[in-house]
């Protein structure tokens, strides 16, 4: 296997190559600062598998789009939404948001699994709405992913201090007169846009590689605000743009690259913030056992 993927790998005529992909690679820049500001959120939340049920639905919103010969991309967006609306809906009344999205998980998989069943088209297409194929999207389809990644960034912008505050603490914000729940909708709107979005390129399976990995991993070095959103932007791009880069080097797709790089940034983190952790025990602990000798 491994000697299948070296083999695979040819310089010859990359930079042509990438040339004629530039256009992906500005869209895949894009969507990762909107992955690393909204996977912020995410984590605050606990929505990570929020994030997978929604990405089931749009799946399945992408095949009956590819199936009905629709934009496949403003499919998944419909069906994003949708899931998102719902999801939020139901659990502003019980409170139980890994349930609902359990519940509609395995439905919108097998929905998405049927309309490809029906798809009599190319299988790459439908490879794709699995695993990503943002190197095959046209210049449509690129101005509208680009587009909505910043609208969604600018409004979680915009948003930032109600909702950060609603999201660390609800019950005191309630309280101080933020409209929690509105604010829950919202979120959940914008994260099913970000999903939409996200989807193209790393596919409906493998989405929480760009939006929720990176921001775990820059949660596992600082607790920073500021440095967080940054450091989450940057892995995510790194991700993004990283994987693409190197999957135009060989035949495998994008996909494999862009969740490796994820989780070894996460790797790296977690053994970093290990270590400082580690280092600002023994500086504490070496502290308080010089602190009776010099009040001596």
């Amino acid at each position: 296997m491994i000697e299948q993927l070296t083999s695979s790998f040819s310089t010859e005529g990359y930079w042509e190559l990438f040339w004629l992909v530039r256009n992906s690679v500005i869209t895949a820049a894009v969507l990762g600062l909107m992955g690393g500001v909204v996977g912020i959120f995410v984590m605050l939340r606990r929505s990570g598998l929020v994030v997978h049920g929604i990405a089931e639905i749009s799946f399945a919103g992408a095949a009956l789009a590819l199936l009905a010969g629709l934009d496949v991309v403003a499919g998944s967006a419909v069906g994003a939404v949708a899931a998102a609306l719902l999801i939020g809906a139901l659990s502003l009344r019980d409170r139980d948001t890994s349930a609902v999205t359990a519940v509609l998980m395995p439905f919108g998989l097998g929905l998405g699994i049927l309309f490809l069943h029906l798809y009599q088209g190319r299988s790459a297409n439908r490879f794709g709405l699995l695993t990503g194929q943002i190197v095959g999207v046209d210049d449509v389809q690129t101005r509208t992913l680009v587009t909505t990644a910043v609208l969604i960034s600018c409004l979680m912008i915009l948003l930032w201090r109600p909702l950060l505050f609603s999201s660390v603490d609800p019950q005191l914000a309630s309280a101080r007169g933020v409209r929690v729940n509105a604010l829950s909708l919202v979120f959940m709107v914008l994260l099913g846009l970000a999903v939409a979005m996200s989807v193209q390129v790393v596919g409906a399976l493998l989405v929480l590689s760009l939006l929720v990995v990176p921001s775990a991993a820059a949660l596992k070095v600082t607790s920073r605000p500021l440095t967080v959103v940054l450091l989450s932007c940057a892995f995510a791009v790194t991700a993004a743009v990283g994987g693409i880069m190197l999957a135009l080097t060989g035949t495998v797709p994008i996909s494999p690259y862009i969740t490796t790089l994820s989780f070894l940034i996460y790797v790296v983190c977690l053994l970093a913030g290990r270590r400082t952790r580690a280092k600002r025990l023994r500086s504490g602990a070496s502290g308080a056992s010089r602190a009776p000798a010099s009040r001596r």
